[in-house]
């Protein structure tokens, strides 16, 4: 693992099997504080179940949706963050962990609704990718996508329109930076004093530093997400996992001990 350096960061180059290590890591982490995990991807699984009641009839919208959701689950996780940070520091994990982090974000002088802000960012981009992807099944769906067999039948298995292919191609070209903008931001914005622009910065560099194993970590989240989703119980494990494992990419990917140190969540 050679080292690249940045004013006050290293960005770290990475083996192409990392991602493999992280969720490794993750799996441990989760199996140490199971009752938090399980919590997590209790509460995206609820949300995926809503979003199907709600949405049942209009999968055009749904689909989107679903896979929207890939956009803000980094804020989901900070919780889970901060749970895998205390346990590489020996340091004791419950609940209350959890809800100090996230309180320590809410906005006073000294707390500057930070994750809140970038929290929104994500929301606004997940919601613009629903649109787009409505909009997309909406024009060029052959027949109406109401149903999870329609957009099977007339989206998925339709190939002589190619619909679901330039769909597909669409969604990762809107995806790609976003995940550039956030494979180790939130990490980095619990652990350091760091303003949110330098801390995407630096997400890119690592993702531009290290393009193959970031794809390998991007597809391994994107299918791992995609089938706890459709399975919705499936989230209950694949997220706490997913979050605990991005903590061990950011620690992997970034030396910042040169930035101040935060105790808690964003002071």
């Amino acid at each position: 693992m050679t080292r690249h350096h940045t004013p006050q960061v290293e960005i770290q180059t990475l083996p192409l099997d990392a991602p493999w290590r992280w969720l490794q890591k993750g799996w441990q982490d989760f199996k140490q504080a199971p009752l938090i995990g399980l919590l997590h991807g209790l509460g995206v699984s609820l949300f995926g179940f809503l979003l199907l009641v709600i949405a049942f009839d209009e999968f055009w919208l749904l689909a989107g949706a679903f896979t929207g959701f890939l956009a803000v689950a980094p804020v989901v996780a900070v919780g889970l963050y901060a749970v895998s940070r205390a346990l590489e520091n020996q340091q004791p994990v419950s609940l209350g962990l959890v809800f100090r982090t996230w309180w320590s974000w809410r906005g006073t002088p000294h707390h500057d609704w930070r994750l809140l802000r970038f929290g929104l960012l994500l929301c606004l981009s997940g919601t613009g990718w629903v649109l787009t992807s409505a909009a997309f099944i909406t024009l060029f769906s052959p027949h109406p996508v109401e149903q999870p067999l329609d957009f099977l039948r007339y989206v998925v298995l339709a190939g002589d329109n190619h619909v679901f292919e330039f769909w597909w191609m669409l969604g990762v070209a809107l995806a790609a930076p976003v995940f550039a903008s956030t494979v180790v931001t939130l990490p980095l914005l619990l652990d350091r004093k760091i303003p949110i622009l330098e801390a995407v910065l630096v997400s890119w560099k690592v993702v531009m530093q290290n393009p193959l194993p970031m794809a390998l970590w991007a597809i391994l989240i994107m299918f791992s997400s995609l089938l706890g989703l459709l399975g919705l119980a499936g989230s209950v494990i694949v997220v706490p996992v997913l979050g605990h494992a991005s903590w061990h990419a950011y620690r992997d990917s970034v030396r910042a001990d040169a930035l101040p140190l935060r105790t808690q969540g964003l002071p």
